[in-house]
């Protein structure tokens, strides 16, 4: 495994920021690491990358433990933190001339060149990195995060300020690099999460609530089903309400409705039987697939 976390726990003080989470992630794979705000995500990837130590449990990094030799899991590690903190008074080849340095890297001019292209920075590259936008600092980012070829790239927040353009390019880069690497993504876009990641990790309240493949995690997390129907006329809302086991009905127009239910029956059959008793017909029935949005809502409010 790439990274390995077993039984970790974070104290400040009595105040738990990660308590007893423990998860794996393999070569290859690209994970969403998901949580509302002040769950944990960032401390984990702080303790991960070495750049603060745990207060319980172990981290393994391609088989090396972080609290024995940090040095050695860093030079494996390519990191974007959320702030993504640069050296804006530095031009943007000689930053990452720079920090190639720093790793040793091999032919550094030619590298520099490579990740220039490789993150889209041809254009901006003979300006400082204080003349640029909050989308092409995040490129820099990336490209500094990614110089020394890691074996594990831990970004935070990585399309942070980027127009939508940007983003569907950035989300191909993450793909591409996800195919030799192994890739850990902290995001609040959900979209970006079902458009990328193999699979979902999720934190509440510093504790794992969730570690599945993204397409397991949107089938039911509870009983909770929804149909969209749609009949051939008008149907009074308190007539639906009759339905077996109904919790929630709206109505999205004119004869369509989403219809909710926590029953542990498949709700199509029900809403079938309701129409016929009725002499109802209808034209569309469908299960609708939980989002992610919702399962993450469920997961952690």
């Amino acid at each position: 495994m790439s990274i390995e976390v077993k039984n970790l726990s974070k104290y400040y003080g009595e105040q738990a920021a990660v308590n007893d989470i423990t998860f794996s992630i393999g070569k290859g794979e690209i994970i969403g690491f998901l949580g509302p705000n002040g769950a944990g995500k960032s401390t984990t990837m702080k303790m991960i990358t070495g750049f603060i130590p745990a207060t319980e449990g172990s981290i393994h990094v391609c088989g090396i433990p972080v609290s024995v030799d940090s040095i050695e899991t860093r030079k494996r590690i390519g990191y974007l933190p959320e702030n993504n903190p640069l050296y804006l008074d530095m031009y943007v080849k000689e930053y990452l001339e720079f920090v190639g340095k720093i790793y040793k890297v091999k032919n550094l001019k030619e590298r520099v060149k490579e990740m220039i292209q490789l993150v889209g920075l041809e254009v901006e590259q003979n300006k400082k990195i204080g003349m640029l936008s909050k989308g092409y600092r995040q490129r820099v980012g990336l490209a500094q995060a990614i110089i020394h070829n890691p074996d594990v790239l831990i970004l935070d927040e990585p399309t942070s300020g980027l127009d939508p353009n940007q983003l569907v390019e950035i989300r191909e880069l993450i793909k591409r690099i996800g195919k030799e690497k192994t890739v850990m993504l902290s995001t609040h876009i959900l979209q970006e999460v079902e458009a990328i990641c193999d699979r979902v990790i999720i934190i509440r309240k510093g504790q794992l609530v969730a570690d599945n493949l993204a397409s397991n995690l949107q089938v039911a997390t509870d009983n909770t089903q929804v149909v969209y129907v749609e009949f051939d006329r008008i149907v009074a809302k308190n007539l639906l309400q009759k339905i077996p086991g109904v919790s929630k009905i709206e109505r999205v127009s004119d004869s369509r409705y989403l219809i909710e239910s926590q029953s542990v029956d498949d709700l199509r059959k029900i809403v079938a039987q309701f129409a016929q008793q009725h002499n109802l017909l209808i034209l569309t029935l469908r299960t609708e697939e939980k989002s992610l949005e919702k399962v993450f809502k469920s997961l952690t409010k």
